[in-house]
């Protein structure tokens, strides 16, 4: 496991004070396409956090690689340090290895880090280490701006335990330059005898998609590819398979779970609507670029904002990858709902209902969580409200691979994208009405939260992969993972795992 240790200390005698004019000129150097906003006012800007005195005071955080969370995990802890005098240690740790890295220590009783980033859905496991979020934080205005999704994904039956720094959702990310171009519909009209259109369904995606695979269609001299998406096992695979899943399998009439049947916590994995879904996945490994059965997130992000497929879907990294000014599609992208399915099972009913569904997947998103044992914790909570106040967050949202994405009320405005990023206005329209009506939908799915969550997933990576790779069925699959999770509720005790998983139930069904 490779752990890059920085050491970010402020080695200086007195607090130096960031003006917003320091701040502006700081992000100007590094990133010259953002219009700094300079400092905002709140609890935590850089004027109240340059009124503090931490001088002596050392700050461990551990965090995810850069450029992704651990990037702005760093620079918020520089600037941080030089306003407070604080002394600030950030080690930058793998995804795959977040979990341990916190849960191992913790679990023999020890705290070497004061601030653990990991995934918001860690949080069952992780809650007892943690120190709740103290309520002058909860109470501040910024926090009063946060989605009651993304408090609910950061809290565990009502209190908080992890702090809100991004919010994820997967959605569909098009060419708009092709699906909204005339000439190009009439073509796909001709040879198809099909609607050129955004698709509704992941079977009209699949079809787009390999209409759209392996020529240039663009005209930049390259051949361009039906779709980019996270199909590399271990590399969040998971979480695309699921938002595929979705459309089949959330039925809105059937409450009590997505994931088990809470009553009988038997795994509803196999069942016809995920064996759908996944059976879609593998059509769609014929439609990426060369290689990108192998794709981690990083590469769909590069892949799609680069502009070489005509689809993607995961999180918002890709959208605003593709809306940087030096990205060839700037301005020709647009943002929609995950694509739904004609038909949904019905597990009580055990057949298939024939009708219209869609369901957003509100994706786990980074959280970070302060150990209970820290002897810092006022430090460490004043860190994580500055990490996110105003200022940072504006500018942080507009990089496209620091990893936030909104997570607030005020992020569905589209004029900050407009006047601050150089959007078309119709695309950053689009693009918050997308978000904000996921936050509306009665039908959503939340991420699977229980004792042993590490498992759960990662024996649906096993399983998917074989069927992307050809060596197992779909149905074969599923029934490899469903059995797995079986015998992972029965290692982690059933009760625990129902008892945690009512939790989440709740907010599926809407009654959180």
């Amino acid at each position: 496991m490779k752990i890059i240790k920085t050491c970010l200390s402020a080695a200086i005698s007195s607090v130096l004070i960031f003006s917003p004019m320091a701040y502006a000129d700081k992000w100007g150097d590094q990133f010259p396409h953002i219009k700094a906003t300079g400092d905002i006012p709140g609890d935590c800007s850089y004027e109240e956090m340059s009124k503090k005195n931490y001088k002596g005071k050392t700050l461990k955080i551990n965090t995810h690689a850069v450029p992704v969370i651990g990037q702005p995990t760093a620079l918020h802890a520089e600037q941080f340090a030089k306003l407070t005098g604080a002394k600030v240690d950030v080690t930058h740790t793998p995804a795959g290895d977040l979990y341990a890295k916190a849960m191992v220590p913790f679990k023999a009783g020890q705290a070497p880090y004061d601030i653990v980033f990991g995934f918001s859905n860690f949080i069952n496991d992780w809650k007892r280490y943690l120190a709740p979020v103290p309520k002058k934080y909860i109470n501040s205005p910024e926090m009063k701006d946060v989605t009651k999704s993304h408090i609910g994904v950061s809290s565990w039956d009502g209190t908080m335990y992890q702090y809100p720094v991004d919010g994820d959702r997967h959605y569909l990310k098009y060419r708009k330059d092709v699906i909204d171009n005339p000439e190009m519909q009439k073509k796909y009209k001709a040879d198809t005898g099909k609607e050129l259109r955004v698709p509704r369904t992941w079977k009209e995606y699949g079809e787009m998609a390999k209409y759209f695979n392996g020529w240039d269609w663009d005209g930049d001299g390259e051949k361009e590819y039906g779709s980019a998406e996270v199909m590399k096992k271990d590399d969040l695979m998971f979480a695309a398979f699921f938002s595929r899943s979705v459309a089949y399998a959330k039925n809105l009439s059937t409450p009590g779970g997505f994931f088990f049947d809470l009553e009988t916590m038997k795994p509803n994995i196999n069942n016809p609507g995920f064996v759908e879904a996944l059976t879609d996945w593998v059509e769609a490994t014929k439609y990426v670029p060369p290689g990108g059965i192998n794709f981690g997130l990083g590469d769909e992000i590069g892949s799609f904002g680069g502009g070489q497929t005509l689809f993607s879907f995961s999180w918002d990294d890709a959208f605003i990858a593709a809306m940087q000014d030096d990205s060839p599609i700037k301005n020709k992208v647009g943002a929609a709902p995950l694509p739904g399915a004609d038909r949904v099972w019905n597990r009580n009913t055990n057949g298939w209902e024939n009708r219209y569904n869609q369901a957003p997947y509100i994706v786990w998103g980074w959280a970070v969580g302060v150990a209970k044992k820290s002897k810092v914790q006022e430090m460490a909570f004043d860190y994580l409200c500055f990490f996110s106040n105003g200022a940072n967050h504006q500018a942080d949202l507009a990089i496209g691979n620091f990893g936030v994405n909104p997570f607030k009320n005020s992020d569905f405005d589209p004029n900050i994208y407009i006047n601050t990023m150089g959007w078309d206005p119709e695309i950053a329209n689009s693009y918050t009405k997308t978000l904000l009506d996921m936050e509306k939908s009665k039908n959503r799915v939340f991420p699977l939260r229980v004792p042993g969550v590490f498992e759960f997933t990662s024996a649906v990576a096993t399983g998917t992969s074989k069927a992307l790779a050809g060596q197992l069925s779909p149905q074969e699959a599923l029934d490899e993972v469903a059995k797995e999770w079986e015998a992972i509720v029965q290692r982690v005790g059933k009760k625990a795992v129902q008892d945690a998983y009512a939790v989440g139930v709740k907010m599926e069904d809407n009654k959180l």
